[in-house]
């Protein structure tokens, strides 16, 4: 347990009630009753009071015919909050359109969270999954361009203690988890102030990344450029874009 979780400003029911919300991030839609007991591993009670007490307040919904839960439309509110209240997202939108004009792929910005990425702004082209295209999306850090973008910004130690710390789970057969490769492709973006990775998220996919950085030189975030293998070579499309994404990233500096 962290240091934060011991503490005694730690409330233990509020986070018991955020557990139940995010068991809908692994398993999407409606979940039943005992789905969620046997998902956050709470009490059946607790999860039976908690359920209706995020019901009356928005957080979740029932399903078709009062069957089940899923999450409600108050989350969106959350999400609206967010992405309203942060000023780099404001200052990156202008900036992100005027991207994708230039490039006519898809462009994103992404947040960084630890072992994570978070996209909090996408603008997509017409190919894109419907699931894969959606703000909020989260990706590990160790397999995504914009994660290790990021850790180029990272002293090497910061860097094992990510790798150490990530379950180097594959999401494509094309991930690579091998973490001396994965340091090796942080080392070399460190270089060249972008990092490539070819369909380690979605397959068919190419994505080029370079970091943002704040006033203090720490990555907050990453700025990507995606595109399909089907109509970009490697050498292609790092000539092309790089050095776009590099220029939006340090536009964003600070």
């Amino acid at each position: 347990m962290s240091q934060d979780k011991q503490s005694n400003l730690f409330v233990q029911s509020v986070a018991k009630s955020m557990n139940l919300l995010e068991a809908f991030g692994q398993n999407p839609g409606v979940l039943s009753l005992n789905e969620l007991v046997d998902f956050t591993g709470l009490d059946r009670s607790a999860v039976q009071r908690m359920a209706y007490t995020l019901v009356a307040l928005g957080y979740m919904e029932r399903g078709v015919g009062g069957r089940g839960y899923r999450l409600g439309t108050k989350c969106l509110d959350l999400s609206f909050d967010f992405l309203r209240g942060h000023p780099l997202i404001e200052r990156a939108s202008p900036i992100l359109i005027d991207l994708q004009n230039e490039t006519g792929e898809r462009v994103d910005l992404s947040l960084f969270d630890d072992l994570s990425i978070i996209y909090a702004l996408r603008r997509q082209t017409k190919r894109q999954t419907f699931f894969s295209g959606l703000n909020g999306r989260r990706l590990p850090t160790f397999c995504t361009s914009g994660g290790r973008a990021v850790m180029s910004c990272l002293a090497p130690d910061e860097v094992d203690d990510i790798l150490q710390r990530s379950s180097l789970e594959p999401l494509t057969p094309k991930t690579i988890t091998d973490a001396d490769i994965i340091r090796e492709k942080v080392n070399a973006a460190r270089t060249d102030g972008y990092s490539l990775a070819l369909e380690e998220s979605v397959l068919g996919e190419i994505v080029l990344a370079s970091a943002i950085v704040n006033r203090k030189g720490r990555p907050i975030g990453a700025v990507h450029i995606s595109g399909s293998r089907a109509e970009w070579s490697e050498p292609e499309f790092v000539q092309r874009f790089a050095p776009l994404a590099i220029s939006a990233a340090r536009s964003l500096r600070g």
